[in-house]
Order: structure tokens, then C-alpha cells, then sequence
């Protein structure tokens, strides 16, 4: 099987081939890419006209075709152009999966505008911080998010509001007056290293970091899936003698839309691939699963993507044998790992789906790697080889190859982003000679495949969302009688992990474990604020050096006494 793959991706990836690879140079660096693949989004966009009257967005009991969401597209893009906007300049998206945020974010990359993807769970503090560093001439918000942004406007007054499904102000126009308007997309010429996205990823040193997401790096990232999906549907083809997929039988794609658009996972992974192939897209106001299960049969669905708590909820549901679950033929999804036991679950579950996942990151613009099928129930502890976009390697701390041995992995391809924006400090952190350092301890086989096994970075990874330690411990320290705190992941069933913290007050002082909950709801998103605190009587252990020993610190505390 596994030199049946290698022959098939040979194949595919070599002159003449439907996914010739390149070697380009790439903003000074050598980069692997698709000799076919599209300038830009734009293009992605606009060959979606052929779609027509297919569905396309579906929300509750609305529905939007191609055709109609093309005309709503062309008339938000007109009047952005006549607000002044130009290309390069940055329009924010601020709200929930709502079948406006994708409409939103076609208008803008294909008029040849930055998308700022604001995260939706952000308080005021947080969006306070995005926007002063983004600098987005326009804000798109729903009721939710432009509530909040209400209580911070004044620091803001240049920039210009649209509301979505919101009530009336006078200070934002409603996004339904702008459809009114007929309009047509202005001619732009895009080019591929300009920003197509910026996307807020969790910082190592207290604020978010705004990833510089290229148009290069977005097509490629879409070209990889296309790659996988192709490649392997081949493989089985040859080693198995499973028939290869009819156009002209073969379903249209249908997906969930599990989760936030304003991460790769749904928005670069989920929805673009899904456009692309002129599927439809089912959005859920929140996620769950008895919900998710009747969607499933009343739309047909073929794919569900999201983080593996909610693969595991779904199969595991009481009435899931009592829905039509048939048309599902990909079941699980990234932004964690999908646990070794969940992958053969799936595929004794599920009639005709079989199991997937993907490793990646918002710095890669989506996916590294990509297994699925019979690849994954053999290697279900696997990531997947990287895709041909990418060149792959582990290495020591001194950045020198590991030779097969555990190692940070670093990754170099067209879907790596620019860098960091206003950040050049983090940007050559992270990023050596077009290397990008995932912060992630894996080891890689001899057939390519990937194996992730620690963690370089200090991060929880709660429900598929990145915490960085230090981002929680930076608020934590604004408590006036907080002496010492460190943050770390406990483990949960569900989740994967929750924040917890240990914290040691000033002599003499004390500090009440509620009040410390409702402090941080005032500067962090819900589901950063600790759920388990230990308020200790002694300061915290310190190595030679004064740095904090978490690990020790964590094998010294027991949950029960967690308040």
C-alpha cells in the first residue's frame, strides 16, 4: 500500500503531472510549488460562477445559491471600493458563523483587501488590541460584536462599521441597505505574496500575533487537500481496486461547518475546499451534536470537519442510530489530534465514512499533513506525511537534523506565511531562512509519515484552540496582590485540556479564587480563563536559574484540591 502511494504521488507530482511540484524562489528563499495553482483567491472566486444555482451557504432555514451569493459578493465589493478602500487596505470581520462572514471575506480578498479574521470570543480589551494593531479601515460586525465594540469606539473613530443581523445605529451601516445596491467587483491584479488573510494566533509573550496569510499560501493550501484527496483515491484505486469517483455521479460536496470561521480549520481548510469544488456549506449557529445529527440527514451531508471532541460526541450520542447518517463520507477534522482509538470508532460507526485529519497551523495557512482511510486505521498515532508544498525535517535546539530522532519540526513551503504583522522580533523567531519552527516535537518515518510527540512551546490546547501560557500569566500578573502564578494545561476528557493555574499571594494578603474568574473575563475570552486554581501558601518552585519548574509544580498538585 504504502509504495503504491509513493508511486502514485511520484506521479502526480512529477513533470506532466495534475500536481506538478516546482522549486520557485519565494520573498529570497526556496520554495516548493504547484506549477499550476492560481495567482490568487480572486480566480478561486470567480470560476465558482459556474456553480449557478447550486446551494451554496445554508443557515437554519435559509439558503443562498452561488448565483445569489455572487450578486450579494459583487455589491459589498462596489461599495467598499466607493467608500475609498483601495487594494491592501484591511477590512476586519467581527461575528459569528453567520452566512455573511464568508460573503464578507470573498468581497474583500477577491477586490484585492486584507480579511483581519477577529475572533468572536475576544472582549472589548482583546479587540481593542487587534484593531489598533491590524488598523483596518472597516469593521463588519454582528449585534454581539459590535456591542462590545461600542464600549471602545472612541479609540477607534476612523474606522467605519457595517452591521449584521444587529439592530440599528447610526454609526453603522446595515450590510442588507448595501445589498440593496447593485455593484459590480472592481478589476484588480492580485499578487500572490500580497495578505489575503490576517489571522490572530495565540502569542508566546502575552498578545496575539497577527499571521501575514498570503494569497500564494492559501491557493496552495486548498491545491494540498485537492492533492491528498486525489492521491489517495488513486492509491486505493490501484492497491485495492476501488473505483475511482465519478463527476457525474459522485455527490456534491455538503459540509458541517463546525467550527469558527475566523480559524484555518473551517475558513482556509473547510470552506475554501468546499467552494472550490462548488459544494455547500451548512453553518450551525453553536455546535451540537443532536443538532448536528439532524443536519446531517435533512442536508446530506458528506463531510464533517471539526476538533475531535466533536467527532466523538456525534458517534457517541444516544440517538445516533436514528438518523440517516449515510451521506457522511469523511468524519474528523484538526485543530487537535484526533486520538488513536477515536480513528477505528469512526470507521466501525459511521456506514460509509471513513476517518481524516489533518496537522497544521494559521503560520501554514492550514494543513502540513493530511491522512485519511486505510492509511489512518494502520498508522491511527500518525499525522500523515507533509504535503508536496512542503519541505519537512526535525531538528535539535541548534537547528541541526535529528536524523530520524525526536526534533522541533520545521517546515519550508509556499504555504508558510509572510511573518508576523508589526512583529519582525517574532517573525525571525520563528522563521529561519523560510524554515517555520512549529514548536512541535515529532519524529518522521521512513515513509514520510509524521508523528507529533511534544510540545517545544508552553501552550494548552483546549477543544482545538491554542492558550499560550504566558498570554494568561500576562493578565494574571495586573492583580494587585498576585506575587507569583504559573499557567498550564490540565487534562480533559472532553476537551483535551483546561487551563489551570497555581498561584502564591503577596504576604499577608489574600486573593479569593472567584474574584480572580471575574478579573479575567474582564481581559481574556471565556475559554482562557482558568477553570482550575490553586492558591498555595508557598511560592512557587524555582530551577538555579529562577525559571518556574512546571512539571514539578504540576505533579505536586492534585485536583481535588483545585478551587
Amino acid at each position: 500500500m504504502y509504495e503504491t502511494l509513493k508511486t502514485v504521488w511520484r506521479e502526480l507530482t512529477g513533470p506532466g503531472g495534475d500536481f506538478e511540484v516546482e522549486t520557485l524562489e519565494v520573498r529570497g528563499f526556496p520554495m516548493r510549488t504547484f506549477k499550476t495553482a492560481a495567482p490568487s483567491l480572486r480566480e478561486f472566486w470567480l470560476g465558482t460562477t459556474v456553480f449557478g444555482d447550486r446551494p451554496y451557504l445554508v443557515y437554519e432555514q435559509e439558503v443562498l445559491t452561488y448565483s445569489q451569493v455572487h450578486d450579494r459578493v459583487n455589491s459589498l465589493s462596489a461599495w467598499m471600493q466607493d467608500q475609498g478602500l483601495v487594494p491592501g487596505d484591511r477590512v476586519a470581520i467581527a461575528m459569528r458563523n453567520f452566512p455573511e462572514w464568508l460573503q464578507c471575506y470573498w468581497a474583500t480578498v477577491a477586490s484585492g483587501l486584507t480579511v483581519v479574521g477577529m475572533n468572536a470570543w475576544w472582549v472589548e480589551d482583546e479587540m481593542d488590541y487587534a484593531l489598533t494593531d491590524a488598523a483596518p479601515k472597516l469593521l463588519i460586525a454582528d449585534e454581539e460584536r459590535l456591542a462590545r465594540f461600542a464600549a471602545i469606539r472612541d479609540q477607534h473613530s476612523d474606522i467605519a462599521c457595517v452591521s449584521v443581523r444587529s439592530k440599528p445605529r447610526d454609526w453603522a451601516m446595515p450590510f442588507e441597505s448595501i445589498m440593496a445596491i447593485a455593484g459590480s467587483m472592481p478589476e484588480v491584479a492580485i499578487d500572490p505574496d500580497h495578505d489575503a488573510c490576517i489571522f490572530y494566533t495565540s502569542g508566546t509573550t502575552g498578545r496575539p500575533k497577527g499571521a501575514q496569510q498570503t494569497h500564494r499560501g492559501c491557493v496552495h493550501n486548498v491545491m494540498n487537500m485537492g492533492f491528498w484527496g486525489n492521491c489517495l483515491a488513486q492509491t486505493m484505486h490501484r492497491f485495492k481496486g476501488q473505483p475511482l469517483p465519478d463527476p457525474e455521479t459522485a455527490p456534491v460536496p455538503s459540509a458541517l461547518v463546525t467550527t469558527p470561521l475566523f480559524h484555518v480549520t473551517a475558513n482556509n481548510c473547510l470552506a475554501q475546499a468546499t467552494t472550490l469544488g462548488g459544494g455547500k456549506l451548512v453553518h450551525m449557529y453553536k455546535w451540537d451534536a443532536g443538532d448536528a445529527l439532524a443536519l446531517i440527514e435533512r442536508e446530506k451531508i458528506t463531510s464533517l470537519t471539526g476538533v475531535p471532541v466533536m467527532s466523538r460526541e456525534l458517534i457517541g450520542h444516544p440517538d445516533f442510530a436514528k438518523f440517516d447518517t449515510s451521506s457522511l463520507m469523511s468524519v474528523g477534522g484538526g485543530g487537535a489530534q484526533l486520538q488513536p482509538d477515536l480513528v477505528g470508532k469512526i470507521d466501525e460507526a459511521v456506514m460509509n465514512a471513513r476517518p481524516s485529519t489533518g496537522y497544521g497551523m494559521t503560520e501554514t495557512c492550514g494543513i502540513i499533513t493530511s491522512i485519511s482511510g486505510d492509511f489512518f486505521l494502520d498508522r491511527p498515532d500518525s499525522c500523515g506525511p507533509a504535503m508536496p508544498s512542503f519541505e519537512a525535517k526535525t531538528v535539535d535546539a541548534n537547528g541541526q537534523d535529528t536524523n530520524g530522532m525526536p526534533g522541533e519540526l520545521w517546515v519550508r513551503g509556499a504555504p508558510v506565511i509572510k511573518g508576523y504583522l508589526n512583529r519582525t522580533d517574532a517573525t525571525a523567531e520563528t522563521i529561519t531562512d523560510g524554515w517555520l519552527h512549529t514548536g512541535d516535537v515529532a519524529t518522521i518515518d521512513a515513509d514520510g509519515f509524521i508523528y507529533i510527540v511534544d510540545r517545544v512551546k508552553d501552550m494548552v490546547l483546549r477543544g482545538g484552540e491554542n492558550i499560550y501560557c504566558s498570554e494568561v500569566e500576562t493578565v494574571l500578573y495586573q492583580i494587585e496582590n498576585l506575587a507569583e502564578c504559573s499557567v498550564f494545561g490540565v487534562p480533559d476528557d472532553r476537551l483535551g485540556e483546561e487551563v489551570g493555574v497555581a498561584i502564591y499571594s503577596k504576604p499577608g494578603a489574600a486573593i479569593d479564587a472567584e474574584d480572580i474568574r471575574g478579573y479575567c473575563a474582564t481581559k481574556m475570552a471565556k475559554h482562557k480563563i482558568p477553570r482550575y486554581i490553586w492558591l498555595l501558601d508557598t511560592p512557587l518552585p524555582r530551577n538555579a536559574s529562577g525559571k518556574f519548574l512546571k512539571r514539578e509544580l504540576k505533579d505536586q498538585l492534585s485536583l481535588q484540591d483545585a478551587v
